[in-house]
């Protein structure tokens, strides 16, 4: 496959190994990432993950701000297939339709289940006992095409965003390898995604990430790994804005939703609609991220006792 040429697409850590196996197997022409973002309070300026990896291997690098106005200039590298992965931004016809092979996706899900920008993320939050990796035909909707191949793995009690996304990332950059030679000799199939089966993986907002304690137990330590390590939950106590990274299901009988019914060494238990939920890991607003015992051993416990999580 070394004499096909690739325009790779995409942005986030997530794309990193699907672009590292095109490069070993393929012939790597140009990448196509967003433009460098600025990262932290002290807003420097940072390129993504793709593009770091695009540099080291001295592979030319586009980032349009709009690409339906720039794609004419990308073109020039004439490549003979465009694979995207995360990439963040629609395509037009013109620009999808342009190479001999069209434009494939490495979606993060089994389709049509999950289409959307946040597939891992609601994966675990919805409580999906297994996800996957689908290489697909892209089309203009939204991971509506046709599905080539797909692989399944299941979703791990423990299994956080993070972990989660190095196990689809691996899987999808070897599918992926796998795949493209029937692609290439024109024998895969392109088989018909049944719409009526869909649902959407919508992104994550900041809305998402509060996290209420009228639920279950259940759903909110399902939040919780869905959106570890980042943007992660948030909570209020004492109008102070606490995120919190990890959780257990705890034993305990429920009292009022929100409420901190137990102190442990290595844990704060709140009450929720149907028992108690246990946080391991936290980070208060201004301080390091700390395991449970950290920040009680800077608290006084008694007082902490008995307090709500506000609503």
């Amino acid at each position: 496959m070394k004499e096909k040429r690739i325009l790779f697409m995409g942005t986030p850590e997530f794309s990193v190994r699907v672009l590292e196996k095109l490069i070993e197997n393929t012939n790597v022409v140009g990448v196509v990432c967003q433009p460098d973002k600025e990262v932290g309070r002290k807003k420097i300026l940072t390129k993504c993950p793709v593009k770091a990896v695009a540099e080291q291997n001295n592979i030319k690098v586009f980032q349009p701000y709009k690409l339906k106005e720039e794609y004419e200039s990308i073109l020039v590298v004439n490549p003979d297939v465009i694979i995207t992965c995360a990439y963040g931004q629609m395509l037009n016809e013109e620009f999808l339709n342009y190479p001999k092979y069209k434009t494939i996706n490495v979606h993060a899900s089994i389709l049509p289940k999950l289409r959307g920008g946040a597939p891992i993320e609601r994966a675990i939050m919805e409580g999906y006992e297994e996800t996957g990796i689908t290489i697909m035909r892209t089309d203009k909707g939204m991971d509506s095409g046709d599905i080539i191949t797909s692989k399944s793995i299941i979703i791990e009690d423990t299994d956080t965003k993070e972990s989660l996304s190095n196990k689809l990332s691996i899987l999808g950059a070897d599918l992926l390898i796998e795949t493209l030679p029937s692609i290439f000799n024109e024998t895969c199939s392109y088989i018909k995604q049944n719409h009526n089966e869909k649902t959407i993986a919508r992104i994550i907002t900041k809305e998402d990430e509060y996290l209420s304690f009228d639920d279950i137990k259940k759903n909110i330590y399902n939040k919780v790994r869905a959106l570890y390590p980042e943007p992660a939950c948030y909570a209020i106590l004492d109008n102070e804005r606490i995120k919190i990274y990890e959780t257990e299901i705890g034993s305990n009988m429920c009292g009022d939703n929100g409420k901190i019914i137990e102190i442990y060494d290595n844990g704060i238990g709140v009450s929720c609609k149907d028992g108690e939920i246990i946080i391991k890991k936290l980070q208060v607003a201004g301080k390091k991220v700390m395991t449970a015992r950290e920040y009680l051993n800077g608290v006084n416990k008694d007082n902490l006792l008995g307090k709500v999580f506000n609503k």
